[in-house]
Order: C-alpha cells, then sequence, then structure tokens
C-alpha cells in the first residue's frame, strides 16, 4: 500500500490570502500547503480521501492519472470543493466515481453540488458524475478493507478511515473511547494537528502527541497544520517516531 499527501493545510491553506509571516514566505517547499487530502494506492486501485479545492493541482502534480472512489470525512468546503474535478476522471475512465459519506455529509453534498443531481439534460458532458452511497459499516474497494472511525469535530462529527495497519483522521477535537480501540496496532497513523495554541474544532500539536502516545503506532504524522507550523523548525520538536506530513509525501506501507 502507498500512501501520497495530496495536501497537508488547513482549511486557509498555506501560505495564507494577505499574509508576510515567516511561514508564509518561506521559499521551503514543505511550508506550502494545499488544502488536505490523501491518496491510498493498493493493486492498481487509487482511492482518494477527500476532494481538496486545489484537487486539478494535486493530481497533476503528483501524477495522478486514475481515481476509483472518494471517501469523505466531513462537507466542509475545504474537503469537499474539488468534487467537480471529478470529471475530468469520468472522461479519461469513461466510469462514474463512487463517492462515500455518511448520511448528513453527502446531504451537504447534494445541496451544494445540485446542478450534479438536479436531472436537467447534460448535453455537453459538463457534470462530473459521482454517485453517492451512504457508509453504513465497513466497506472493500478493489483489494482494500475500510473501517470508518467515528471522531469528533467541535459540535460536528468527522469520519476517518483505517486501512489495514493504516488510518487517516482528520479535523477532529475528541477521539471517542470506542473508536480509539478501533485505531490500535497500527503501523502507521495519520492525525489532524493543526497548530500549537488549542482550537475548540482541532487537535493541537500536544492534543494530538497525547493520542499517538495512548495509540502507540509504530509511526505518526501530523496533517492539517496552519501557518504556524515552520517544517523544520518544529520537526525538531516532535519525539521519535511522529513526523510533520509535507505535499507530495509518499509513503509505503
Amino acid at each position: 500500500m502507498k500512501v501520497t499527501f495530496l495536501g497537508t493545510g488547513t482549511s486557509h491553506g498555506v501560505p495564507m490570502i494577505a499574509c508576510n509571516c515567516k511561514v508564509c514566505t518561506s521559499d521551503n517547499p514543505k511550508n506550502k500547503r494545499m488544502r488536505t487530502s490523501v491518496l491510498v494506492s493498493q493493486n492498481g486501485y487509487n482511492i482518494l480521501i477527500d476532494a481538496a479545492p486545489e484537487l486539478r493541482l494535486q493530481c497533476i502534480k503528483n501524477h495522478v492519472t486514475r481515481l476509483d472512489a472518494v471517501l469523505i470525512t466531513h462537507p466542509h468546503a475545504d474537503h469537499i470543493f474539488g468534487l467537480d474535478d471529478l470529471r475530468r476522471f469520468n472522461v479519461v475512465q469513461r466510469m462514474d466515481i463512487p463517492v462515500y459519506g455518511t448520511s448528513e455529509t453527502l446531504d451537504t453534498i447534494r445541496n451544494v453540488f445540485s446542478y450534479v443531481f438536479n436531472n436537467e439534460p447534460d448535453p455537453g458532458g459538463c457534470k462530473p458524475r459521482f454517485p453517492l452511497n451512504t457508509i453504513n459499516g465497513n466497506l472493500k474497494i478493489g483489494s482494500l478493507a475500510i473501517e470508518p472511525i467515528e471522531a469528533v469535530h467541535g459540535n460536528g462529527k468527522v469520519t476517518g478511515y483505517r486501512f489495514e495497519k493504516f488510518a487517516y483522521v482528520t479535523d477532529a477535537s475528541e477521539i471517542p473511547e470506542k473508536s480509539l480501540e478501533k485505531l490500535k496496532g497500527l503501523d502507521v497513523l495519520v492525525l489532524g494537528a493543526l497548530r500549537y495554541t488549542p482550537h475548540v474544532k482541532h487537535f493541537s500539536i500536544d492534543q494530538a502527541l497525547h493520542i499517538v502516545r495512548q495509540l502507540k503506532p509504530q509511526k505518526a504524522y501530523f496533517t492539517h497544520m496552519c501557518h504556524d507550523i515552520e517544517h523544520e523548525k518544529d520537526s525538531r520538536k516532535l519525539p521519535a517516531g511522529v513526523e510533520f506530513a509535507f505535499d507530495g509525501l509518499e509513503i509505503e506501507l
């Protein structure tokens, strides 16, 4: 299994609009973060987790030429606004691209992308084709067995995903005990860690490190980071076995 980090930034991205801080003006490519998403690949199948607004650019940069399914963690703009770009994969692959999420997530997608589902004629073939599938339990896509993991995102919910010994949980502010049990025995855990100071909807670095100490994965990567994180300087503060991810990072399991 290969995991490619297509984007590792918060909802504003890094650099942020109208910001002249040291991270936003940095020349280090590891400080340039598109909105958060990853690609999980195995045996010819490519599964995208979240469709960031920069999906087109992410796919071009990382040479992504095929998508077989999309898993959505939650329906905030930075995680779904790239769904329209699936129409290029519809054309190239001559197939629909199924999208999976909770019923609440899919309801929002139907509203945001109402033109996709309004049943009006599409003579130019401009609409993306991504049928929506409600997650009601474990999934199997290609050879990948996938277990949804429920977490808390402020006053809402977010869905993480476990693929065998790999798990991805972003935008969480709390992981219930029942879900923590499902995240034990991992080789790699990817966890959202927004910044050092607390946030009502996201783990801080310290909170994310506390989860890592609880779960004890062999390796942990932090994602969904804002411009408070300077990659080189702040990487030196992390304990062994924990790293900040960066756009374009590939890991093999």
